[in-house]
């Protein structure tokens, strides 16, 4: 697999999931089933956005610091800023498919 596929799988999760407007009632209730089992997964990607915030952040603060360079220090606190509300999606997501009633 390309490097540019296991980079976008690590820190993306819709590969994950199946559409569950497609298909009969049947096909829709067997993906929603496996939508709710693969949720399971959130929490890793959540994780992950985490270290990446917090790394970038690191980093761009210690750019701020040591080189006294505030628009260098900028390309490592926007993908930090951009962490947070990756993270409030991907945590509204596991919530939904946890609390979320099963389909018939």
């Amino acid at each position: 697999m390309p490097f540019r596929t296991l980079l976008y799988r690590y820190f993306f999760f819709g590969w994950l999931f199946k559409d569950v407007n497609r298909g009969n009632l049947i096909e829709r209730a067997a993906a929603w089933r496996f939508n709710r089992e693969q949720a399971r997964w959130l929490p890793t990607y959540m994780r992950r956005w985490v270290w990446c915030g917090v790394s970038m952040y690191s980093l761009g603060m210690g750019i701020e610091m040591l080189l006294h360079a505030p628009a260098l220090s900028a390309f490592f606190y926007v993908p930090s800023a951009l962490a947070v509300p990756i993270n409030v999606v991907i945590g509204a997501t596991w919530i939904g498919l946890r609390v979320s009633p099963a389909q018939a």
